[in-house]
Formats: C-alpha cells, sequence, structure tokens
C-alpha cells in the first residue's frame, strides 16, 4: 500500500514543473493562482432497473468503484418514491466517490495510460463534453477496462460516469489543461 502522505504522483511532478509554465505562457497569466488545475474528480456508477429488481447489485458496484477508486465509495439512494418505475424512498440505486489530491492524479494517470488504451474500438474523447466553466464530462460503457477489477469476479458490467472538474474559467483553458496531461481527444 502507497504512504500517500509522502507519496508524490507522476502526474502531479508533471503538473508543476512542465505544464504550470506552459499554460502560464499560453494564456499570459499575470499570477500562479490564475492558471487552472484540477480541483477533484467524481466518479458515478449508476445501477438503475438492476438495483431495484436486486439490492445487492448497488453493493456490487459500490465493492467495484471501491477497488477503482482506491477509497471508499458510498452508495447512493432514492431521494423519493416513484411508483411507475417501482422506487422506494432511501432505495440504494447506484454509488459514487470523490477524489482529491494524490488519489485524483493517480486516478487520472490510470484513467489515460492503461484504462483508455484497452477500451474497445477507441478513438479518442469528445472535445465537446465541456459544460462552459472548466469540467468535462465523460462516460464509459463498461468498467471492465480497470485492471483493478478482476474480469472472472464481475457479476454486472457497470458503465461509469466520471467528471474532472477544474477551476478553470473557460473550457479553452480546461481543455489545454487536459491537453497537457494527455488526454486523447479525439477533434
Amino acid at each position: 500500500m502507497l504512504d500517500l502522505e509522502t507519496y508524490v504522483p507522476r502526474l502531479k511532478v508533471l503538473y508543476k514543473e512542465s505544464i504550470r509554465p506552459a499554460l502560464r505562457e499560453e494564456f499570459s497569466y499575470t499570477n500562479d493562482m490564475q492558471i487552472p488545475r484540477l480541483d477533484k474528480i467524481v466518479l458515478n456508477i449508476g445501477c438503475g432497473a438492476e438495483a431495484v429488481r436486486d439490492t445487492k447489485k448497488a453493493k456490487s458496484a459500490q465493492q467495484d468503484l471501491t477497488s477503482i477508486a482506491g477509497q471508499k465509495a458510498v452508495v447512493t439512494k432514492a431521494k423519493k418514491s416513484i411508483a411507475a418505475f417501482r422506487v422506494r424512498e432511501d432505495m440504494p440505486l447506484g454509488t459514487k466517490v470523490t477524489l482529491r489530491g494524490a488519489r485524483m492524479y493517480e486516478f487520472l494517470d490510470r484513467l489515460i495510460t492503461v484504462a483508455m488504451p484497452r477500451i474497445r474500438d477507441f478513438r479518442g474523447v469528445s472535445s465537446k463534453s465541456f459544460d462552459g466553466g472548466g469540467n468535462y464530462a465523460m462516460g464509459l460503457k463498461e468498467h471492465i477496462v480497470f485492471p483493478e477489477v478482476d474480469f472472472d469476479k464481475v457479476d454486472e458490467v457497470w458503465g461509469m460516469d466520471i467528471i474532472i472538474c477544474t477551476n478553470a474559467s473557460t473550457d479553452a483553458e480546461a481543455k489545454r489543461l487536459m491537453k497537457h496531461f494527455n488526454m486523447p481527444f479525439n477533434n
């Protein structure tokens, strides 16, 4: 197990040594606090109809997401009952985890260098998935592209959402930041 207090992730070193100076030069910032940086990464697995039929599915998704993220994921529950979908209040429907600091950089590194090349027919991620405030959202159809998930023990293949939050004020700044981290944009 890594000691996250003394360990410095590879991407964090890359950010400090080469990405920050490059962004400062490119956008001519006058203050270091203006330079865009990663804030957090939120991972989410929504179980949907599977969890309605079997409440153990959300626990299974939680275990898989915990192994992918490296920190304990929390189960998300329904806020209110919806009879048409057979959903009751407080029924487990999915799981999520928020990564910051060293775990965030470590996850981004594994996502870009290990998981994305393992995606079938992968041609890059869309560069149009920015929200206007510098945050990037993407989805994966299969969570089994991460090497932490033991394929033989998986009972259900889940799709997952990945939201990368930055403190960039515009999408252009956030896109340049992600490009410097070698995010494989397709256009």
